[in-house]
């Protein structure tokens, strides 16, 4: 089997519920994967909106996610930390998951989530390092990668 990324609440191509976006409660999708490589010592995950008007843009950078995991959460980043989850800055210039939220008219938005799989159990922690920053490093050690295509429009 291929390492594959998935979640519960829209399937590949689908729309993202507004739950998810900036438009309901702007939580994280729960996301799940499977066939990780062998070798993976850790997962990194980005979130982008290659249909924005100026560009690729970034809505989450989330690092050293542990080899030994298959699933996040809904909400991942909310509540109590209880894990050393890196978080890079994204492009709404934050540490955390923004959903969704495309230009009025624009028509529909394709939101890749793709999920590294790194041969390192720690990426380096950067302070102030970007999203476009922890996708270069997390390059450096892939050994697979696996994306969900999600669309939404206002």
């Amino acid at each position: 089997m291929a390492f594959a990324l998935n979640s519960p609440a829209f399937r590949n191509g689908e729309k993202i519920p507004a739950k998810y976006t900036a438009d309901g409660e702007n939580l994280s999708p729960p996301l799940a994967w499977t066939d990780a490589p062998a070798g993976t010592r850790s997962f990194a995950l980005i979130v982008e909106d290659p249909d924005a008007p100026k560009g690729m843009f970034r809505h989450r950078g989330l690092y050293n996610i542990p080899g030994g995991r298959s699933m996040l959460p809904e909400a991942v980043e909310h509540g109590v930390k209880t894990e050393l989850l890196g978080h890079a800055v994204n492009d709404f210039s934050h540490r955390r998951y923004d959903g969704p939220a495309p230009p009025k008219g624009h028509g529909p938005h394709h939101y890749r989530f793709r999920l590294a799989a790194v041969d390192v159990e720690r990426l380096p922690e950067q302070a102030h390092a970007r999203v476009s920053d922890l996708w270069a490093e997390a390059r450096r050690h892939m050994l697979a990668e696996a994306q969900l295509v999600g669309v939404y429009e206002r």
